[in-house]
């Protein structure tokens, strides 16, 4: 009698064990799919920028408009757009899930009023920088901004006094390595103009990034991550649209009624707005992606996971802008392709012990035996 419970009790303990290895790869193949979204965001939010009312600005008598304008505002005006329509996709989710009564309760506590400081530091600031750096320099600065969960964990140990190992302090070292090999191809006469520029101000977006990650980390641990969303993406759209853009048109432009009016005509431009509905579906999918993979493999290994579109983005406008939409200067140097990859080894080793993996297999190889 003892011999059958002993084997019932072992028999539960196997079963237990794949099925906590089956939700564990299942977070792992979320997270995963986070940055392969993020990458088709960035080649979604850029083609639109190409197109109708965009294709004017970008164009090459401008329609009158000075490169400051050009540069800061449309980027801020392209990041507003991208983001207002994510925010649309996150609140219909939401409300098909009937969890908008959830939402507008929690924007009231504490946790929501963090995931409303986190969303206005990667949203408007963030945001911005990245969109304002790929039209600088294209898509090598992806990698740059990959940078984030180094800079986050940093930031953890100066702003929570959270324990910085010599493990993770390789994985950063690793990170600033592969940043370096990247803005090498930004020196030289060979490089394009505003390159270094677009790398520097894609290393604010990577900043606020990370500073995003440790403030948001509080919030969506008391809260449900897909409320988290929600409230990320609907404040980072508005804020965006009525803070942001309307103060690059008092600073750059000339005043709120230039910006105004630049934001109707890119609201009203439809070939444009039907990449950005796409691009603000991918981004939406990204971080939702994300933070579900995060809560079953957990953040550490969500984190590295979600890092891979360093490689993606790259990939993914190459691919989208180069490839398909045969935009010229999309095509990525070969030491760009050896960083991103590097730098996703150093964010996993930030995030984990490499080798944890290989035990974990050698454990299920034994118990499949």
């Amino acid at each position: 009698m003892k011999e059958v419970s002993k084997t019932a009790n072992l028999e539960a303990i196997r079963a237990k064990e794949k099925l906590s290895s089956s939700f564990l790869k299942k977070g792992i193949g979320i997270a995963l799919f986070s940055g392969l979204m993020y990458g088709f965001y960035s080649a979604f939010l850029t083609l639109g920028m190409t197109k109708g009312v965009w294709a004017d600005w970008y164009g090459d008598n401008k329609a009158g408009l000075s490169a400051i304008v050009i540069t800061y505002v449309l980027g801020a005006l392209g990041s507003a757009v991208n983001d207002t329509c994510s925010a649309v996709w996150a609140i219909v989710y939401a409300t098909f899930k009937g969890k908008m009564r959830d939402f507008f309760r929690c924007i009231k506590t504490k946790p929501g009023a963090v995931m409303i400081l986190a969303a206005l530091i990667g949203g408007p600031i963030s945001s911005t920088a990245y969109v304002v750096a790929l039209k600088m320099a294209g898509s090598i600065v992806i990698p740059i901004t990959a940078l984030c969960p180094a800079i986050g964990a940093i930031l953890a140990r100066v702003l929570f006094k959270q324990k910085l190992n010599k493990r993770m302090m390789l994985g950063i070292a690793i990170c600033v390595l592969s940043s370096f090999m990247i803005g090498s191809t930004s020196i030289g006469g060979d490089a394009p103009k505003g390159m270094f520029v677009g790398l520097c101000i894609a290393f604010i977006a990577a900043l606020g990034w990370g500073f995003e990650g440790c403030v948001a980390g509080y919030g969506t641990s008391m809260i449900d991550s897909e409320i988290g969303i929600t409230i990320r993406q609907a404040t980072s759209g508005i804020s965006n649209l009525i803070i942001l853009v309307p103060l690059f048109g008092v600073i750059f432009g000339d005043g709120i009624k230039f910006s105004t009016d630049l934001a109707v005509q890119a609201f009203t431009s439809g070939p444009a707005m039907l990449w950005f509905i796409l691009s603000g579906l991918c981004a939406f999918v990204s971080y939702m992606s994300w933070y579900n993979g995060n809560s079953m493999c957990g953040a550490a290994l969500g984190m590295a996971c979600n890092g891979t579109f360093s490689f993606w983005g790259p990939f993914c406008c190459w691919i989208i802008l180069g490839v398909i939409g045969g935009i010229q200067g999309w095509t990525v140097a070969p030491i760009v392709w050896i960083s991103a990859v590097l730098m996703m080894f150093g964010i996993l080793v930030i995030a984990m012990n490499p080798m944890d993996l290989l035990r974990k297999k050698e454990v299920a190889g034994n118990d499949a035996a």
